[in-house]
């Protein structure tokens, strides 16, 4: 049996009726509604078959470095395989590249069934990522190298940090040396390189980040270029061997199935990069790239909370252990499912509310995104998701599945159950890509403050608006309250970070009062924000909830997570009111 298992019947109930894809779709595609939900039910089963089998073989069996080239252990190259000959690698391209259009939304949808099953060799199948920034931003011999990245299912990698240039990117010293034209020499080690080197592929083309002679200090100076693992003649064949070079792979704590290298540039011999649209925007560039993967995170720690909850859900509806709680005293009470117990279906309501919480929020990510595409005014906002949906379900994830493994109690900490692997492997989350941290600072300085709050003003009066929405007879009357009063403390901790960072204009230090309740901020926000979508999923599923207990849960799990949220917020709300600096004044010497 796969370890995977998907929540299809949420993920449709999001794309249809919460957020009308069906009305869209031909917008961006030849797709009617049928045909979307067969396409997502076909991604289903292939995630479900060899796909997810192999996650657990590459991580007991993980790649390895043989005379400087990776070896995938085969259950990977066959998963790989299978994707690349249905024609999945081209699900959300655009037509002009040899792909299949779809809406950001079902494009998501269908990354999240994948990503969930088995995340190493998603990410291997990455291609297509790297090959449309090309494409998009290349010259026209690159746009050919584009597609041609496409028609024979190349792996592509993004190559930014380096052994003294992790979260800072704008240190990095690989260096790249002029040529002719377009082409340079580039000299440097790349470190934590994601699918670095790997023989699921025939070719690699690496993006790689490296500062031109002569060129400024920081992340202004830096210039992105394509660097083949094997170098391409004219006629689109594969020539020799480019000189960048896997030279160690890391030993890591989780994911083990993803090869994590470290890149040498120009050892041995020369590697030949190629400057990316021809010009030196390196930075913007990269983000292009750099932001896909952040969306990737974050819907890549909702799937996995998702199945972690599944599989948690099922061993508490058959393990049977203990007596009802109102028969303890009595020995002869019979013994009852591990879910009839309150804690356990408290553990339970807190996977399953924020597994639900976290789709929501992508979702609607998704959903902007799209409206973006023929709207710009939506794209501020959807920059504006972006840090909650890396940041948020990255954290949470992680500390959602170690109740997962509670629920199961001693076996949940033996391989007999999934869950110590998905533990492993979501840690990684909230490190790369960007911190934690770094998308609080992001969200802060660059979606609030250089917005000039009108992002955030906007989407708080769509909320407000929802909160005062209900006649008398509205069942969720109470949950409104609830989320206006979570939108208010919300707004609170915002205003207290926004008053010191104008206080810091005289007084410097007063900005570390900010920067110290922004990763909280970052919390409540996008708990504002989920608590909303969910209200709005309780609304819609609440007129059959009677009848239907998929809608019946859809109610409950919004009505649980805003119970569960309120009292937070307000706290980290009363926190930033409270803080006197103390922190950051404390001696070093006395930690």
């Amino acid at each position: 049996m796969s370890h995977f298992l998907s929540n299809l019947a949420d993920l449709e109930f999001n794309l249809f009726e919460v957020h009308g894809l069906d009305g869209y779709l031909g917008r961006s595609s030849d797709l009617d509604a049928e045909t979307a939900r067969d396409l997502l039910r076909e991604v289903d089963r292939l995630a479900h078959g060899t796909w997810a089998e192999s996650l657990i073989e590459s991580d007991r069996q993980p790649p390895r470095l043989e005379g400087g080239e990776v070896k995938l252990p085969p259950g990977l190259r066959a998963a790989l395989r299978e994707v690349i000959d249905g024609g999945w690698d081209r699900f959300g391209l655009p037509a002009e590249m040899g792909g299949m259009p779809v809406p950001h939304l079902l494009s998501w949808a269908a990354q999240e069934l994948l990503l969930g099953a088995n995340t190493p060799a998603t990410f291997y199948a990455g291609g297509p990522l790297f090959a449309r920034v090309m494409f998009e931003e290349g010259t026209p011999e690159q746009r050919d190298l584009a597609r041609l990245m496409i028609e024979r299912a190349w792996a592509g990698t993004m190559q930014l940090t380096e052994p003294d240039a992790g979260s800072d990117v704008g240190a990095g010293t690989t260096k790249a040396i002029h040529v002719e034209g377009d082409t340079y020499h580039l000299e440097g080690v790349k470190r934590f390189i994601t699918g670095g080197d790997h023989d699921g592929a025939e070719n690699i083309v690496h993006l790689v980040l490296a500062r031109p002679e002569g060129a400024v200090a920081g992340t202004k100076g830096l210039s992105l270029f394509i660097v083949p693992k094997w170098l391409v003649d004219s006629d689109g064949q594969l020539g020799q061997r480019n000189g960048i070079f896997a030279t160690r792979l890391e030993h890591k704590m989780g994911l083990k199935g993803s090869v994590t290298c470290e890149m040498t540039l120009g050892g041995a011999q020369p590697c030949v990069g190629y400057l990316v649209g021809g010009k030196h925007d390196g930075i913007r560039q990269m983000f292009r790239v750099i932001e896909h993967a952040r969306m990737t995170i974050g819907t890549k720690a909702a799937a996995t909370l998702s199945t972690g909850f599944l599989n948690t859900l099922r061993y508490a509806r058959e393990r049977s252990q203990g007596a009802d709680l109102t028969r303890a005293a009595d020995k002869n009470a019979p013994r009852v499912k591990i879910i009839d117990h309150p804690d356990v279906r408290r553990m339970l309501m807190l996977q399953k509310s924020h597994a639900e919480g976290m789709r929501a929020l992508w979702t609607y990510t998704a959903w902007v995104r799209d409206q973006a595409e023929f709207d710009p005014a939506w794209s501020s906002r959807a920059d504006f998701l972006l840090p909650l949906v890396k940041g948020y379900c990255a954290e949470k994830a992680y500390e959602l599945l170690s109740t997962s493994l509670q629920v199961l109690g001693g076996s949940g900490y033996t391989e007999d159950f999934p869950i110590e692997q998905y533990l492993r492997d979501a840690k990684i989350d909230s490190i790369y890509e960007g911190t934690t941290g770094i998308q609080a600072l992001d969200l802060f300085f660059r979606k609030i403050v250089r917005d000039q709050g009108q992002t955030v003003a906007q989407l708080a009066s769509e909320v407000l608006d929802f909160v005062k929405a209900g006649g008398g007879e509205d069942q969720l009357a109470e949950e409104r309250e609830l989320l206006g009063r979570i939108l208010d403390d919300t707004q609170a901790h915002l205003g207290a970070a926004v008053g010191f960072l104008f206080a810091s204009k005289s007084d410097p230090p007063a900005v570390y009062k900010a920067g110290l309740h922004l990763n909280p901020l970052l919390e409540s926000i996008a708990e504002t924000v989920i608590a909303w979508q969910l209200l709005r999923h309780a609304e819609i599923a609440l007129p059959a909830s009677d009848h239907d207990s998929f809608r019946a849960g859809k109610v409950a799990s919004a009505r649980f997570f805003v119970r569960h949220v309120a009292p937070k917020v307000a706290a980290r709300r009363a926190a930033i009111e409270s803080e006197d600096g103390s922190l950051m004044q404390l001696s070093n010497d006395a930690w």
